[in-house]
């Protein structure tokens, strides 16, 4: 038996823009466009108009000579900015739509989670909604049944499962759609950006699924823009951008390579129209930025050396209370801290009158590890509401310029990465007791 679960040779997938889509014609129309299709793009190409020819502007290429082959029980994540051509390359894996060049081999039966929650009916219950959307997904009802208190356990609905599914939160139709896919006993699972809906439980009870699935020798392919999942859950990754993969191979390397070329280095933004400023009608911002010790190079950034991180804003109304607090993320999406200026209040009895305002966070050396890292802004009001968040507000790379003691010269892991004291005594003297001779 061969070990290919995959083969794409030349993948291509264009696309006309701007050519309406939704209208419907007779068969006679379609007829005649068929058979004068050649004759119009002659005439386009003698007049010197090349968009016929599928040349010009309107023409979109999702995908153009992509080509990989992947194993049977291989787990490959797929990563890209939106529009790489991810989403259009698992419709096609999954035979939603053909390819405009090359060909796709798939061996073995295809399992798609591209739309958790396509096919739910909110007038039926939860119950009815599980054996519609398993037909729909390809079980037989004799597997849906088989399966039916292992989906409902999994999707914690029990206690509604007779209740039409109207009523139920978003995150349970979520939950309930994502256990019938999740319990699909496919070959091969199509898995896209299933993790961006849903709370941190229920994405760690996506995650250990998926990592059950690909523990049972079936092949997954993964298209998220969690680059730890990424990493935690894959053995290979694909880097597709404009249509084309950039880089295939080991998902430590992959994910950085992607995170520093999309990662903008963007280390101060200004606005000094507060009218034109983020913000609303009760803070606007003026300006953030960080700023190493080097006044020669303030935008240079080594983990050895503090910085400072300044944000500036105008407070609109009278005798409010605003604070502002930093989210910084590591380039793989972690949390590495979070800090606020709600213990040093702007003002001695809390109040502040309306007015421009300025709050520095001094980050100490030997804090964070090296990498791009990105700041989320928040004003918080009266140090429990969120008043305005600005998700980009910074993005930056932390470097290490100065050379080490020791022999390790490779990237220590972890968030953050404190310098702490340590100290080492001898409390006994002499060989231990009962030592194996080490072989020569």
């Amino acid at each position: 038996m061969s070990k290919l679960a995959i083969c794409v040779e030349s993948l291509g997938k264009r696309f006309r823009v701007g050519i309406a889509t939704g209208s419907y014609s007779t068969f006679r129309e379609k007829l005649v466009d068929l058979v004068g299709a050649p004759f119009y793009r002659l005439a386009g190409l003698l007049s010197g108009n090349r968009q016929d020819a599928g040349t010009g502007d309107d023409i979109l290429w999702a995908l153009k000579d992509v080509s990989f082959q992947i194993n049977r029980g291989e787990v490959v994540g797929i990563i890209g900015r939106n529009g790489a051509g991810k989403s259009t390359l698992l419709k096609i894996l999954s035979q939603i739509t053909e390819p405009t060049e090359g060909y796709v081999d798939l061996y073995g039966r295809v399992g798609s989670l591209l739309e958790v929650g396509t096919g739910f009916h909110p007038e039926l219950t939860g119950r009815e909604n599980v054996f519609l959307n398993g037909a729909i997904l390809g079980m037989s009802r004799s597997e849906i049944e088989r399966k039916f208190d292992e989906i409902v356990a999994f999707a914690e609905v029990k206690r509604f499962i007779d209740t039409p599914v109207k009523h139920y939160s978003s995150g349970m139709c979520v939950r309930l759609a994502f256990a019938v896919a999740a319990h699909l006993e496919p070959e091969i699972l199509i898995i896209d950006e299933v993790l961006a809906v849903g709370d941190a439980s229920f994405q760690k009870k996506c995650l250990g699924k998926m990592e059950g699935v690909a523990k049972e020798g079936r092949t997954v392919l993964f298209v998220s823009h969690n680059m730890l999942a990424v990493q935690n859950l894959c053995s290979r990754v694909i880097w597709l951008h404009d249509g084309k993969i950039v880089q295939d191979g080991k998902p430590a390397d992959v994910v950085s390579s992607y995170l520093r070329m999309s990662a903008s280095m963007l280390t101060e933004q200004v606005w000094n129209d507060a009218m034109q400023a983020p913000g609303n009608h009760k803070v606007r911002l003026r300006r953030i930025s960080v700023r190493g010790c080097d006044r020669d190079r303030p935008d240079q950034l080594s983990i050895d050396q503090p910085c400072d991180i300044e944000v500036e804003y105008w407070n609109q109304r009278p005798q409010a209370v605003l604070h502002a607090t930093l989210h910084v993320y590591t380039e793989q999406g972690i949390l590495a801290f979070t800090t606020g200026s709600a213990e040093q209040a702007a003002m001695e009895d809390g109040a502040m009158p309306a007015g421009l305002f300025r709050s520095v966070c001094h980050v100490p050396a030997n804090l964070l590890n090296t990498g791009v890292h990105r700041i989320v802004l928040l004003i918080v009001e009266n140090r429990s509401r969120v008043t305005y968040r600005l998700e980009d507000a910074l993005s930056f790379e932390m470097v290490e310029l100065s050379k080490r003691h020791f022999g390790w010269q490779g990237r220590e892991p972890g968030a953050v990465r404190p310098v702490l004291r340590w100290t080492t005594i001898q409390v006994q003297a002499g060989e231990p007791v009962n030592m194996t001779p080490m072989p020569n």
